[in-house]
């Protein structure tokens, strides 16, 4: 275990957590099928299983779209990942990352009220994923991709949008950069700052680096300089891949070149989503007032204390810290407006009227440590997702 996380422990409001009773809450698993209907006697055994269930059969063999409404399919969502990047563990393989996405699933459950399942495949094909997902297409109602390595997420994610005729959201993606944008509205808001004028770094071209870029540039922020391991992406930079090429092509626009050194040399945001560490002394240079989302778990890439010595608001992604930004802030709203609408793509317009509603929520209580609500408060979900579905009626 590294330094910093053991400088963090596992601390709550209720005490430290121990492993004991970490391993005893997923013995045997988190998730369990629950019933519907009775079936406690004779009668309603012939009603919800033979011979009554051949009769819902027939009827859905005869119209399709009669499943809708006479199975779970239009309300499960499937929570598919190849386990090839979990969390900050990295690629683990899919059997160690099925804790995670039943998990997920619960979380669909106990905040959106809908129903889930883990999916993991033993595979890191994307053509064997898309493949497998289309062919799974008629037991589920929307697909959650979840820690699925960068670039192939992109490719893969792509592809099921034109493949599926259900919303597909890659959660790392979107759900961070919806939370990452609310987030950042609400510390723009606190600090009395035009967002659009900020100079933001995003350290990590992954999955959420590229995300999280992307929506703010959707806002309106121009000034976003991107790193990866090798340094800032800029336009002439060689051995890019295809996707970060494209994002230095309309990011950066001062051309900056060299590293973390260079980047954040007064700047007045990091977001940090690349499982680095950041030295205060680099903290220290950022722009006065700045703001600091340092946000890969478990570990930090500047701890929080160390960076609140030079920032004027400071988030991580854990709970026990202030100013948590969580995707469960998102991903069950978004998924729930986007079935209550009947959507069968979540949009950019979708994503915005996700982060528009979480800081809403926020906005009316906003402080210098309360820029997101928490994501336990009850208002979110419900918020989220009717701005979900109204931004997807709006858009037909």
């Amino acid at each position: 275990m590294s330094q910093l996380v053991e400088s963090f422990q596992n601390r709550t409001d209720e005490g430290a957590i121990t492993d004991a009773e970490i391993f005893d809450a997923h013995s045997g698993g988190k998730l369990s099928v629950g019933l519907t209907t009775s079936l406690d006697t004779q009668r309603s055994l012939s009603i919800a299983y033979t011979p009554g269930v051949a009769q819902v059969s027939r009827a859905i063999a005869g119209d399709h779209t009669l499943a809708a409404r006479y199975t779970w399919s239009a309300r499960l969502v499937a929570v598919v990942s190849d386990g090839s990047a979990v969390l900050g563990l990295g690629d683990i393989g899919p059997a160690a990352s099925l804790p995670v996405m039943e998990g997920k699933c619960g979380l669909f459950k106990e905040f959106a009220g809908l129903d889930a399942i883990p999916i993991v495949l033993d595979t890191k094909d994307p053509d064997e994923i898309v493949e497998t997902l289309v062919r799974l297409r008629p037991t589920f109602g929307a697909v959650n991709l979840e820690d699925i390595s960068a670039p192939r997420c992109f490719e893969i994610e792509r592809r099921l949008i034109d493949a599926l005729d259900c919303p597909v959201m890659h959660d790392d993606q979107h759900g961070t950069a919806i939370v990452v944008l609310a987030a950042l509205m609400g510390a723009a808001t606190v600090l009395d700052r035009d967002m659009a004028a900020l100079r933001v770094v995003v350290s990590g071209a992954g999955a959420a680096g590229i995300a999280c870029a992307n929506l703010l540039q959707a806002k309106g922020v121009s000034d976003i300089t991107v790193l990866d391991s090798q340094g800032i992406l800029h336009r002439d930079r060689p051995g890019m891949n295809g996707v970060k090429a494209e994002l230095a092509s309309r990011t950066n626009p001062l051309d900056r070149t060299g590293g973390m050194v260079e980047a954040l040399e007064g700047a007045d945001v990091f977001i940090g989503v690349s499982g680095g560490v950041v030295p205060e002394e680099l903290i220290a240079t950022m722009a006065p007032r700045s703001i600091v989302f340092a946000l890969s778990n478990p570990d930090p890439e500047v701890h929080p204390d160390v960076a609140a010595r030079h920032a004027a608001v400071v988030a991580t992604g854990r709970s026990d810290f202030a100013n948590q930004i969580n995707n469960v802030l998102a991903f069950p709203g978004v998924f729930r407006g986007a079935l209550d609408a009947g959507a069968d793509r979540i949009t950019e317009e979708m994503k915005m009227a996700a982060a528009q509603a979480i800081y809403s929520i926020a906005v009316d209580d906003l402080a210098e440590d309360r820029i997101v609500p928490s994501p336990l408060d009850p208002r979110v979900e419900p918020a989220v997702a009717a701005a979900v579905a109204s931004a997807a009626d709006n858009g037909e």
